[in-house]
């Protein structure tokens, strides 16, 4: 396997605690896309070579195609922006029959985000995605603060966020399933551990972090939902402790997000312990982003002289400041 290949788990190696074993994931490097930044993927082939991701995370699914929330929804902060496009999507139907069949699944492994307001109806979402050939993995979207029924209240609570899981987990036949937690939690490691207990075989943290903007001129918020979640370079400290903070407390793999814009950025996720790492405001800064990052992280990697990224992987030393 190539030094730069990240393997989730082995086939017939049960990661989460639930029924059945996942079938084996494995990316050719760990720069996948995050969800909500990447479109379906297919609209970014045209800035570079899809199947040279790692992977690529679809923007988010519900059953039924969702408008999202009202214009304005998105505001620019300094190292950052501010969200609350609220999920809109073409449905699950629309992206199987439309979207799915032109993505690269074969080389790349694409990652279907799913989105509910209820855990019947992650169930549901589960079982329309669990006999398709081209989802390597589900990311399970429990910590969206921009819909008011759903995401962010089963993020958290652990008995939700379990219950959530546990559902997803019994319909998801033998795809991972991969929960993405909320950074709006008074301890992240709790909610991963109630994830892991209910069967999740990876976590991916970190989801934006709730906030909002203001202009003084007009004395509105910047949003119309009032409320959004903020992203980007400004998130990346808090995103690496959740990161490393849910590592120290689970045992299965996970997948660093928040503030990630280059290959450095990158190797400090995996030395806090994150097998891969998703690229997610920084597509929109750059669309380009994500194939240079993958591009540069071979030369940066024997920069540093780091042969063997498993072995890297959660080498930080807590014993001093640098």
């Amino acid at each position: 396997m190539d030094r730069l290949a990240v393997r989730l788990f082995d086939s017939g190696h049960g990661a989460g605690k639930g029924s059945g074993s996942p079938a084996p994931l494995t990316f050719k490097n760990p720069v996948l896309t995050a969800s909500g930044t990447f479109g379906y993927g297919v609209e970014f082939e045209s800035y570079g070579d899809l199947t040279k991701l790692g992977g690529i995370v679809v923007k988010g699914l519900s059953l039924r195609p969702r408008e999202g929330n009202p214009l304005p929804r998105i505001a620019e902060t300094p190292c950052g922006m501010l969200n609350a496009v609220g999920l809109q999507n073409d449905g699950v139907e629309a992206f199987l029959k439309m979207r799915l069949p032109r993505l690269p699944w074969r080389e790349t492994p694409v990652i279907a985000n799913i989105y509910a307001a209820s855990p019947e109806e992650f169930a549901d979402l589960a079982e329309s995605l669990a006999g398709e050939e081209g989802i390597a993995a589900l990311e399970v979207n429990v910590s969206c603060p921009n819909v008011a029924h759903g995401g962010a209240l089963f993020g958290q609570d652990p008995r939700l966020t379990a219950e959530v899981t546990a559902a997803v987990k019994n319909q998801a036949g033998s795809k991972p399933v991969i929960v993405k937690l909320s950074p709006n939690v008074t301890d992240i490691a709790v909610i991963a551990r109630a994830a892991e207990d209910a069967g999740a075989d990876a976590l991916s943290c970190i989801n934006t972090i709730t906030g909002m903007g203001v202009d003084l001129r007009t004395r509105k918020p910047l949003l119309a939902n009032v409320v959004g979640g903020l992203s980007g370079p400004a998130i990346k400290p808090v995103a690496l402790r959740c990161v490393w903070q849910v590592c120290r407390a689970v045992s299965i793999p996970v997948i660093g997000v928040g503030g990630v814009t280059s290959a450095r950025d990158v190797l400090e996720f995996i030395l806090v312990g994150a097998h891969a790492v998703q690229i997610g405001t920084m597509n929109f800064v750059r669309p380009d982003a994500a194939f240079h990052i993958a591009e540069e992280l071979p030369a940066l990697c024997d920069e540093l002289g780091i042969k063997d990224l498993a072995a890297f992987r959660g080498s930080l030393n807590v014993g001093g400041a640098a």
